[in-house]
C-alpha cells in the first residue's frame, strides 16, 4: 500500500459550514493579522505548565511571558496560545494588537502520561471575557481516562457553540494502549487522533506529524503494512482531519535546516498552519525574529 498523493486543495474559510461568530472570529484570525492570507501561525506558551520552568533555562528572558508577547507582536504571528494567567497578567499592553488563544485545560508533566487527563484550567467564559478569539483543548486519545475526557470536551464543544467560539483541540495519543501500537508519534496514532477530533467537534486540530513506528507484533496490521515517507503521513492525517483546519506542531526544538524542511511538508501537506514555540522563543530575541521571518516567506506560498 502506498503513501497518500499529494494534497493540492486546503480548506479555506469559505468552505467551511460555520455559524456566524465562529466566522468571525477564524476571519480575524487568518486574514487579520500575520501574514492575512488564510494562514496560520500560531506561538504557545502553556509550556511553563506543561514541561515546569526548564524549558526556559536555554534562555532566561523568555521566563517571562513578555517575551513571547513581544515576539508575537514584532514577529507577526496570528495569535498567542496560553492560560488563564498569562493572559489576564500580561497581555494588556498587546490586547488588540495579538489575538488571544485561551487554552482551557492542561496537567504538568508530574504524574505518568499512562493515564493520561488534562482537567480543566479556563472555561469558554474566561475566553469572552478576555476577548480571545478562540480556545484550545488537549485531548488524550487512546487514555484510559478518555471516557472523562471525552465528556469534558464535550461541555467545552456546547459552550463554543454557545458563544460561537472557535474550538482549536490539541488532539495527543496517549496511553499504554497506544504503546502497545506503535508508540504516540506512529502514523496509527496520530491517524486515529486527527479522526477522533474530527469526530467530537473540533474547528482546528494540532496534530505532531507522525514518525517511522515499528508495529509490535503486526498491530494494526493495515498500518504495519503501510511504507510511508515523512511528507506522506502529513498527507495522510491532514486528510483524516476532515473540515477541521489543521496546525502542525513544532514540538521539541529542532535544527534551523530540520525546522524550514518541517514548515515545507507541512504546508505542502495541506495544514493550514504551524503552531510553533520552543523553536520560536528557545534563542535570542532577535534570533526569534529572524527564524519567525524564514518560516514566515515559506508560508507566504500556500495562502487561501
Amino acid at each position: 500500500m502506498s503513501e497518500v498523493p499529494g494534497s493540492d486543495d486546503r480548506h479555506c474559510l469559505d468552505g467551511l459550514d460555520l455559524p456566524l461568530g465562529k466566522r468571525v472570529r477564524l476571519n480575524r484570525l487568518l486574514y487579520g493579522r500575520g501574514l492575512k492570507n488564510g494562514t496560520l501561525l500560531i506561538l504557545p506558551i502553556d509550556q511553563g505548565l506543561e514541561h515546569g520552568p526548564i524549558d526556559f533555562f536555554v534562555n532566561p528572558p523568555s521566563q517571562s511571558p513578555d517575551f513571547q508577547w513581544r515576539l508575537a507582536l514584532e514577529g507577526n504571528y496570528n495569535a498567542v496560545a496560553c492560560h488563564y494567567g498569562l493572559a489576564r497578567k500580561y497581555m494588556g499592553k498587546y490586547a488588540g494588537d495579538v489575538p488571544l488563544l485561551l487554552k482551557i485545560n492542561g496537567k504538568t508533566n508530574i504524574p505518568s502520561d499512562g493515564d493520561a487527563f488534562s482537567p480543566l484550567t479556563g472555561s469558554v467564559e474566561d475566553a469572552v471575557s478576555l476577548g480571545a478569539d478562540a480556545v484550545g483543548y488537549t485531548l488524550y486519545v487512546g487514555s484510559p481516562k478518555q471516557d472523562e475526557d471525552f465528556r469534558q470536551l464535550q461541555m467545552i464543544r456546547e459552550n463554543c457553540d454557545k458563544y460561537n467560539m472557535p474550538l482549536v483541540v490539541w488532539s495527543y495519543p496517549r496511553g499504554s494502549a497506544i504503546a502497545e501500537k506503535g508508540g504516540n508519534d506512529s502514523l496509527y496514532a496520530v491517524d486515529y487522533a486527527a479522526r477522533v477530533a474530527l469526530e467530537l467537534g473540533a474547528d482546528i486540530v494540532k496534530l505532531n506529524i507522525p514518525k517511522d513506528a515499528n508495529y509490535p507484533g503486526g498491530k494494526p496490521t493495515e498500518y504495519s503494512s503501510i511504507d510511508y515517507t515523512y511528507a506522506g503521513a502529513a498527507e495522510r492525517v491532514v486528510r483524516s482531519a476532515g473540515k477541521c483546519l489543521v496546525l502542525f506542531s513544532g514540538g521539541s526544538k529542532l535544527g534551523d535546516d530540520d525546522l524550514m524542511n518541517k514548515v515545507k511538508i507541512s504546508m505542502k501537506a495541506g495544514a493550514t498552519g504551524l503552531i510553533f514555540g520552543r523553536n520560536m522563543w528557545q534563542r535570542p530575541f532577535e534570533e526569534a525574529l529572524s527564524i519567525t521571518e524564514r518560516v514566515q516567506n515559506i508560508m507566504r506560498g500556500f495562502g487561501v
